[in-house]
């Protein structure tokens, strides 16, 4: 479903919060830190708005949000058990075509990158196909935990917007 902006101002807060508690993948604590500055002007503001509270959370709210991700490829997208989002986002990159020997080289991937950093690796994954994820995964496995925190979260932030573009009209 998509509303325009108006219709979405217009939203009560648990509507407004329910609207738009996929755009942060199970988290609408996120949503519901913005509600009560409506209305917003245009989708960047709301966007804006919206990563300035996930900056301000602690460390242990940031992690949750990173953690309430699932793995690109992993066992939960061949099970079905995805959001309607991340189901489509995955698809959109060619993940739900995988070969076997593909799939079993991302799961050792995400085994890999959960092992090092304790959360799954992240990636927006619009405008990449396998390829370009498996390149960015090998790469990001390089960096310190520190550097791929403020990376999930900008990935995040990027998925967020590509969401509230689909959303909203």
């Amino acid at each position: 479903m998509t509303m325009n902006l108006d219709q979405l101002n217009a939203l009560s807060p648990d509507e407004f919060i329910e609207a738009l508690g996929g755009i942060f993948e199970h988290s609408p604590w996120v949503p519901e830190g913005v509600a009560d500055q409506r209305p917003f002007s245009s989708v960047e503001q709301l966007h804006s708005a919206m990563v300035d509270v996930v900056q301000k959370a602690g460390q242990m709210a940031q992690l949750g949000l990173i953690r309430a991700h699932p793995d690109l490829a992993g066992k939960a997208a061949r099970q079905g058990k995805l959001t309607s989002s991340s189901t489509s986002e995955q698809k959109g990159a060619g993940l739900d075509k995988l070969t076997d020997e593909e799939f079993e080289e991302f799961h050792a991937l995400n085994n890999a990158y959960q092992s090092r950093f304790d959360f799954p690796f992240i990636l927006a994954v619009r405008g990449h196909d396998k390829h370009s994820i498996m390149t960015a995964f090998r790469t990001r496995l390089e960096n310190n935990s520190g550097e791929e925190v403020l990376e999930a979260l900008h990935q995040i932030s990027q998925i967020a917007r590509f969401r509230l573009d689909d959303l909203i009209s």
